[in-house]
C-alpha cells in the first residue's frame, strides 16, 4: 500500500510542476502554486502550525512551538530589512495594518476561535488529508465568517483607520512602520526596528520559558508529543548511506523535519514570495470569496453578493485558477498531499480523521465562524495579521499577537469544558 502512495505521491508532484505550467494562465500564478506546495509541505513535514502555538501551551505546558514561531519571525524580520534597505518601502505592498479597536477585537475573536478549532486559516487547508470532516466544517463556517464580514471591513472607520501612523504606514494600509520611528539611527532606520523587534521577541520568549517553569512546579507540564517524538530523531548514518536504498528514502522524504527546520524554511519561502510579488503572505480573503461563489452557485447574482460586500463583482466571478490567492492556497493543500503521500502516510492519517463527535462539530463551527469574522476586523488571519506584519516590521503584529493569545486562552478554557 505504501509503495502506491509513494506513487501517488510523485505523480502529484508531476501534475504541481509540470500541469500547473501549462494550465495556469501566468507564471505569477505558477510562482503562486509552486509556493503554496511549498508552504503547506513544510507545514505538514514539521508538524508546525501558528494555532498549535496557544493550544498545545495550554493543554500540555509546552511553549517550543510559540519560541520556535517566535524565532521565524525575527528571522524574516531580518530578512526583510536587508531586503529593504536602500530601497523605497512603499513601492511594496507591506503588510503595515492599522491599528484600532477592529485589530484588537480581530485578534482577540480570532485567538477564540484558533483555539476551539484546533487550527488557523492555513493549518485548515493542511488538515484537509488528514482531518477531512474537521477541515470541511472549518474551512464552510471560516469563510462563511470571513463573507459576513466583508461588509464590516469595507466600511467600518473603526476597522480601516488607525489610531497611529507613520510615514510609510499613511502610504499603505495605515499603522506604525517601525524603521519610521528611528530614522536617526544611521540605518534608515532598520537597525532601531530589529532591535525592538529582537525586545519583543525576547520578551515573548521569556515569558513563555516563566510559563512552562509554572507549569513543571505545579506538575502539569507533559510535553507534546509530536514535539518529544522530533526532538528524538537521529541523522542519518554516513557509514552506511547508499544513495538507493530504504534508509535514503526515510531520511529524504518521510522523516519529519523540526521545529526549527520549518520554521527556517517558512521564513525562506517568505522572502521568496515578498521578491517576487512584493508582498506578504496572506490567505483568509479567499475563503469569503469562495463563500460567495458557492451562494453564486445556489442563484444569487454577482451583483447582489457585490453589494452586501461592497466589493466588485469581478472579485466573485472570476475563475479559481486566476485568482492569485486562491491558487496559492490550493497549493497550501496540495503541498500537505504531497507530504503525506511521499511519506506513505496519507491512508493511516484519513483513516484516523474520519471519526468526528457531534460535540466537536458544533465546536469546529463556531471557532470556524469566529476566525472568519476576526480576520475582517484585524484585516487578516495569522499570516495576514501577525506574521506578514511582523515581518514587514509592522507594530500591528505584536498587538495582535498579545490580543490572539488572550482569546486563545479564554478559548481553551472553555473548550476543555465543553468537550469534558
Amino acid at each position: 500500500m505504501k509503495k502506491v502512495e509513494y506513487a501517488a505521491g510523485f505523480l502529484v508532484i508531476l501534475c504541481v510542476v509540470i500541469g500547473g505550467k501549462i494550465f495556469l494562465g501566468s507564471s505569477d500564478l505558477y510562482f503562486r502554486l509552486l509556493i503554496g506546495a511549498g508552504l503547506g509541505y513544510t507545514l505538514s513535514r514539521a508538524y508546525t502550525g501558528f494555532a498549535g502555538s496557544v493550544y498545545r501551551a495550554y493543554k500540555t505546558g509546552s511553549t517550543r512551538l510559540m519560541r520556535t514561531m517566535t524565532l521565524m519571525f525575527l528571522i524574516t524580520a531580518f530578512l526583510t530589512a536587508a531586503f529593504l534597505f536602500g530601497s523605497d518601502p512603499a513601492s511594496y505592498n507591506l503588510w503595515i495594518n492599522p491599528i484600532n479597536l477592529g485589530l484588537i477585537i480581530g485578534a482577540f475573536l480570532f485567538g477564540f476561535g484558533m483555539s476551539l478549532s484546533e487550527c488557523c486559516a492555513t493549518g485548515v487547508l493542511t488538515i484537509f488529508p488528514s482531518a477531512l470532516p474537521k477541515a470541511f466544517i472549518t474551512l464552510f463556517f471560516f469563510g462563511l465568517g470571513v463573507f459576513l464580514g466583508f461588509p464590516i471591513q469595507r466600511t467600518a472607520s473603526w476597522v480601516n483607520d488607525s489610531w497611529f501612523s507613520t510615514e510609510v504606514g499613511l502610504k499603505l494600509a495605515g499603522g506604525i512602520f517601525l524603521p519610521d520611528l528611528f530614522k536617526g539611527d544611521g540605518f534608515g532606520g532598520y537597525l532601531g526596528a530589529i532591535l525592538i523587534t529582537t525586545l519583543f521577541s525576547g520578551i515573548v520568549v521569556y515569558a513563555c520559558y516563566l510559563y512552562e517553569k509554572h507549569r513543571i512546579k505545579t506538575n502539569t507540564y507533559t510535553g507534546h508529543p509530536l514535539e518529544i517524538m522530533q526532538e528524538q530523531l537521529k541523522p542519518m548514518n554516513a557509514k552506511t548511506f547508499k544513495l538507493f536504498s530504504a534508509q535514503t528514502y526515510e531520511h529524504v522524504f518521510v522523516k519529519p523535519w523540526t521545529l526549527r527546520e520549518g520554521a527556517v524554511g517558512l521564513a525562506l519561502l517568505f522572502m521568496f514570495l515578498m521578491g517576487v510579488t512584493k508582498a506578504g503572505w496572506g490567505a483568509s480573503t479567499p475563503f469569503g470569496i469562495w463563500v460567495g461563489k458557492l451562494f453564486m452557485l445556489f442563484g444569487m447574482s454577482p451583483e447582489s453578493i457585490a453589494n452586501f460586500t461592497h466589493m466588485p463583482a469581478d472579485t466573485f466571478t472570476l475563475p479559481f485558477f486566476r485568482h492569485g490567492a486562491s491558487v496559492q492556497n490550493f497549493g497550501i493543500l496540495v503541498g500537505a498531499f504531497i507530504y503525506l503521500l511521499t511519506a506513505g502516510q496519507f491512508v493511516q492519517a484519513f483513516k484516523s480523521g474520519l471519526r468526528m463527535r457531534k460535540k466537536e462539530a458544533a465546536v469546529f463551527a463556531l471557532g470556524g465562524i469566529c476566525m472568519g469574522l476576526g480576520t475582517r476586523l484585524a484585516n487578516g488571519c495569522n499570516v495576514g495579521a501577525l506574521y506578514s506584519p511582523i515581518a514587514n516590521l509592522s507594530l500591528s503584529g505584536w498587538i495582535f499577537l498579545v490580543f490572539m493569545v488572550a482569546g486563545g486562552i479564554l478559548s481553551c478554557k472553555i473548550r476543555s469544558k465543553i468537550t469534558e
